[in-house]
């Protein structure tokens, strides 16, 4: 799993499908998510890269892409987003959009 920053967020993006996880510390649905993006890390190993962003350490990148609401999870190719989920849902609506966004 990636860890990024607003230094690295472009670049760690700009190629393939990239899951991201925008979460804080304090924030406890981000605490709830936290194993199913390890889960989804471990799965989509080699075929699409699963990354996590703490908004409070990278805020600029927060608000460049409007995230106001913890977690946000924004689906990228090739640095565009495609799909972005607001909350908490099941493991599998995540693998899915992941699936769909590699075809």
């Amino acid at each position: 799993m990636l860890h990024l920053t607003d230094t690295d967020f472009q670049k760690k993006i700009s190629t393939g499908v990239t899951l991201v996880d925008f979460w804080a510390g304090w924030c406890m649905p981000c605490k709830l998510l936290g194993p199913t993006i390890s889960q989804l890390a471990d799965d989509n190993a080699g075929e699409a890269k699963i990354a996590k962003l703490n908004v409070e350490e990278s805020q600029r990148t927060a608000a460049k892409y409007g995230v106001s609401s913890i977690p946000t999870v924004i689906i990228f190719k090739n640095g565009k987003e495609i799909n972005r989920i607001v909350g908490v849902k099941p493991k599998q609506h995540y693998q899915n959009l992941i699936d769909k966004a590699l075809k």
